[in-house]
């Protein structure tokens, strides 16, 4: 006896259609995650060596808030330590980066905070 099952596919697929999105949307918001933590650290260590070779606070900012390319580059904060006045030859400076990434998988919010902040760190010794 065959029983009549024309609807059936259709009604998995709208079950598991949702499912299938929101899995999708993830993967493409942990790409993006990942992609800006690789840049950021790539930036980050571009920046360091800029103090490394001497420059002053405001070229190092500004370079990477030219270099880093991920959104708006008024977002990005920098914090460099010691500051310009402080920094003396063959000591160590520190610079990080950080930017804000917005999720935009639903219901990711409440397991991670939104925007989730990436942060980077170099460290270098002053020629």
């Amino acid at each position: 006896m065959m029983k009549d099952e024309k609807g059936q596919s259709m009604v998995e697929m709208a079950l598991l259609l949702p499912v299938l999105l929101l899995l999708l949307v993830g993967i493409i918001d942990f790409g993006r995650v990942l992609y800006a933590y690789t840049h950021l650290q790539l930036a980050t260590q571009e920046t360091v060596r800029l103090g490394g070779l001497g420059k002053g606070d405001s070229e190092i900012t500004q370079f990477a808030k030219d270099y880093v390319h991920l959104g708006n580059p008024d977002s990005l904060q920098v914090d460099i330590s010691p500051t310009e006045l402080n920094r003396n030859s063959g000591e160590y400076m520190t610079v990080q980066l950080d930017y804000p990434i917005e999720l935009i998988t639903p219901f990711m919010s409440t397991l991670f905070p939104s925007p989730l902040m990436i942060s980077t760190e170099s460290t270098i010794r002053v020629e």
